[in-house]
């Protein structure tokens, strides 16, 4: 039976961060992944920002991936000359409520070690961005933005590099646990594998809760569900406005319509939040409406003739109506020797990616 060192299942970016890591030391790691390519969910549909670690709350794992990880994101993309800027952000109150919102914002930052805010007065945001409605506004320097295709490509390029090997076209159907490993069965464009491997990673991002399914000795306990969290995206034509990221005051339901500038200058508005049954990517024109009203509150001067959809992205969300953390199970938690599942692991995944690795590298003792 052809054996592997490593399997690990899901090719997006926190999957691809693993495999760089992991093989730096072994030299037989396999990536598989149902899809035609990397990255193709969750990773290639969201708003490319480089987190700073200012909202989540204190001593969370994402917090601590979010802080570290984003030092390690600006290194690694020094490194190998992969496109970003850290372009700053503005998280902008509009009224005297908000405005006592930001203090609480900046005390949680400090708490978390995030130690370069500063607040503004109405006068300096309107320096900074004179098209800006507030009151008053969070300044976050670090917060920046990244091309995250090149930033995956260069990790897996790395791996390959390494002798790690990636199968598109892969599904995992079920696992076996034996002393030593893994037994595990894959279908691979009609055709089915069985290997067996000494350590398995679940990576599967949206699937992650099936995938761990198919290990045949993990209790069900350990399996949480996942919800499936549908966030929509304008693009808005022309010019940017915007120097900066400009972001609502946060509500319980998320982060707000945020305003994005892509590496090409693009601007873009969203995620919504809107919970669904299925992986559908649809972008109803009909959500227009919503999205002007909601950035008007701090772009007053909005052109919805130059609103358009662009696309969605999904979060896998472990609960609906709280926050959701990372879960990142290893031996210690399930008593499976050589098994790491990671649930939950959206925003900030990507800025949190090099961090999980160095994590997931420490668990398996390599």
């Amino acid at each position: 039976m052809e054996t592997v060192d490593t399997l690990i299942v899901g090719a997006g970016v926190v999957g691809l961060a693993i495999a760089a890591q992991l093989s730096k030391t072994l030299s037989n790691v396999l990536i598989i992944d149902k899809n035609t390519s990397f990255g193709e969910e969750t990773s290639s549909r969201n708003s490319e920002v480089i987190h700073a670690g200012i909202y989540y709350p204190e001593n969370t794992l994402k917090t601590k991936f979010c802080v570290e990880g984003k030092e390690l994101l600006y290194q690694y993309c020094t490194n190998r000359n992969i496109s970003f800027s850290r372009i700053g952000k503005l998280i902008v109150a509009t009224d005297n409520e908000q405005d006592s919102l930001l203090s609480d914002i900046l005390c949680k930052a400090k708490a978390n070690h995030v130690s370069d805010l500063k607040i503004l007065s109405r006068r300096e945001v309107n320096n900074l961005e004179p098209q800006v409605k507030s009151t008053s506004a969070l300044y976050s320097p670090s917060t920046g933005i990244i091309d995250s295709h090149s930033f995956m490509q260069s990790l897996l390029a790395e791996a390959e590099a390494n002798g790690a090997l990636f199968s598109p076209l892969t599904e995992l159907m079920n696992v076996e646990v034996i002393k030593n490993g893994f037994i595990v069965k894959v279908s691979c464009q009609g055709e089915t594998f069985i290997f067996q491997c000494r350590n398995l990673i679940n990576s599967g991002g949206l699937h992650a809760d099936k995938i761990a399914r198919c290990i045949r000795s993990l209790s069900e306990k350990f399996i949480p569900n996942v919800n499936f969290c549908r966030g929509h995206y304008f693009s808005y034509s022309g010019v940017s406005p915007f120097k900066h990221l400009i972001y609502p005051v946060p509500s319980e339901n998320g982060l707000g319509i945020h305003a994005t500038i892509d590496m090409s200058g693009q601007l873009k508005f969203g995620p919504d939040t809107e919970f669904i049954n299925g992986i559908d990517y649809t972008v109803p024109e009909l959500l227009k409406g919503k999205f002007v009203r909601a950035i008007q509150n701090y772009f007053p001067l909005i052109d919805g003739s130059k609103l358009q959809p662009d696309y969605a992205g999904i979060r896998p969300k472990l609960n609906k109506n709280q926050f959701n953390d990372f879960i990142i199970q290893d031996e210690t938690k399930h008593g499976i020797k050589g098994l790491v599942n990671l649930f939950g692991i959206e925003s900030p995944g990507l800025t949190a990616s090099l961090a999980i690795a160095n994590l997931v590298n420490k668990a398996l003792e390599i």
